[in-house]
């Protein structure tokens, strides 16, 4: 038993330091994940789906360098968003708690495409509805 609390004990450990992982930590893990097992993340997936599909759209999302994070709906974990929120604005509960009750409203405007789908997949993870524009 002692065996299986350690092992139960380090994989609590593992899942606290993936929770509190920052934006950019989570966009690295995915990129170690996929040069170095092969692993494609599903944002990426859906980034380059949504990149290839629009025809002449194409130049125009790639050029655009800035994007705004939009919280469409905060999904049924409304606690775990707002808590995702203030994380990753560094608002207080109240203001990050305000936006999510007034969605859809903008978490962060102005961010690097790689910044926004990050956001975006944390979002989506903790049960959120987001889009980037």
């Amino acid at each position: 038993m002692l065996l299986n609390d350690r092992k139960m004990a380090d994989l609590k450990d593992f899942a606290e330091q993936l929770v509190n992982l920052t934006v950019k930590e989570v966009n690295e893990l995915a990129d170690i994940l996929k040069e170095e097992y092969g692993i494609e993340p599903a944002a990426a997936a859906v980034a380059v789906a949504a990149g290839g599909a629009g025809g002449g759209d194409a130049e125009a999302v790639e050029e655009k360098s800035e994007f705004d994070v939009i919280l469409k709906a905060p999904g049924g974990s409304k606690l775990a968003v707002v808590k995702l929120v203030k994380e990753l604005t560094g608002l207080g509960l109240k203001d990050a708690k305000d936006i999510v009750d007034s969605a859809p409203k903008a978490v962060k405007e102005g961010v690097s495409k790689d910044e926004a789908e990050g956001i975006k997949k944390s979002l989506e993870e903790a049960g959120a509805e987001v889009e980037l524009k």
